[in-house]
């Protein structure tokens, strides 16, 4: 993007998907609510036109976008300790704790990520959504715990939005499903060793986990996610025309009981896409309670048991690939040794 300005021409295989969509993807740092916003605003344009957001798009569009220039937040620094795993000119990677939200919203204007991230770096944010200084180029749900990059420069966020767009981050997270996965072998599609991505992401630790090479399974689930019909707050499992696609890899780490410990990597981005595709195969996620079970099994767990646990990207100046680590929180580690699904319980 120069000059507040993007450009770009819809191909052929954009045949079909609605603009708002299409720009959150094709432009990369900018959400669908505020691509929207800009339509509205008449900021949007194709061949020359003003269009609406359920514009679908033709092979050959020519798609104008003028951008703001970036307001000042209208949100406090405030001095919240941050576990910060790595911090430069450019970005930091933060360990974001159980409970605390990413960005204020509607019921949650202070005691967030951004609301420390204002404190600790000052003006050395990047722009999003027309905003100056959030810093935030990928989100976890408030009680998803684990890493995240935060971006200071808006070349830093551009460099990172462009990996998250082509699927070339490492994200894998860790967590407990309901039910266990060694029934499940007919239930989904087998991923092939040579062709999973987990594979691809996890030769570092396998001997560590598993204390041999053996291969664990791994499951390829896949499923268009779009927000609910009746619920807005909650995503769901959707058509093509309702939804975005989204793949989830997950591999069987133990199973005991009723009780699955399970890593998952992430092939696309999509909101709460972990939770709904676990909810969606029938192995919520223990806690989880929006898409698990109404009535939490274990007392006094608020939340999913869901831990954003490695994060690797290439340095969006070096170009250098960086991968950080994040041990399980407390609650996490105590659940496993509960139930039955300690390394020595490894498949």
């Amino acid at each position: 993007m120069a000059n507040g300005k993007f450009r770009k021409t819809a191909e052929a295989g954009d045949e079909g998907l609605r603009i708002d969509a299409w720009l959150s993807e094709a432009e990369g740092t900018l959400s669908r609510s505020y691509i929207q916003k800009l339509i509205r605003a008449e900021a949007v344009q194709v061949n020359g036109r003003s269009i609406r957001s359920s514009y679908r798009l033709q092979a050959g569009d020519l798609v104008e976008v003028d951008l703001p220039e970036a307001a000042e937040p209208d949100i406090l620094p405030e001095n919240i300790p941050l576990s910060i795993l790595y911090e430069d000119d450019s970005l930091l990677v933060v360990d974001k704790p159980k409970g605390m939200v990413v960005h204020p919203a509607a019921g949650h204007e202070s005691g967030t990520l951004v609301n420390a991230l204002l404190y600790h770096c000052g003006d050395s944010l990047s722009g999003i959504n027309g905003v100056l200084r959030p810093g935030i180029v990928h989100r976890i749900d408030k009680d998803t715990t684990g890493l995240l990059a935060v971006c200071k420069t808006d070349t830093a966020h551009r460099a990172l939005a462009e990996q998250l767009q082509v699927h070339s981050i490492t994200r894998r997270y860790r967590a407990i499903l309901h039910g266990s996965f060694r029934g499940s072998a007919s239930d989904f599609h087998i991923v092939p060793r040579e062709k999973s991505l987990l594979d691809c992401q996890w030769e570092s630790e396998r001997t560590s986990l598993a204390g041999s090479t053996a291969a664990q399974p791994v499951f390829r689930v896949e499923g268009c996610i779009g927000r609910h019909a009746e619920d807005r707050k909650k995503m769901t499992i959707t058509d093509p025309a309702h939804g975005r696609p989204a793949v989830t890899h997950v591999r069987l780490l133990s199973a005991a009981g009723e009780w699955s410990y399970v890593e998952c990597a992430l092939e696309t981005g999509r909101t709460h896409q972990i939770r709904v595709h676990t909810s969606h195969i029938g192995h919520p996620i223990l806690g989880d309670p929006v898409y698990g079970p109404k009535h939490c099994p274990v007392s006094g767990l608020e939340g999913q048991t869901l831990h954003a646990m490695t994060l690797g990207f290439r340095h969006p100046e070096t170009g250098e690939y960086m991968e950080f680590s994040s041990k399980l929180p407390d609650y996490f580690s105590e659940l496993l040794k509960k139930f039955g699904l300690s390394r020595e319980n490894m498949l």
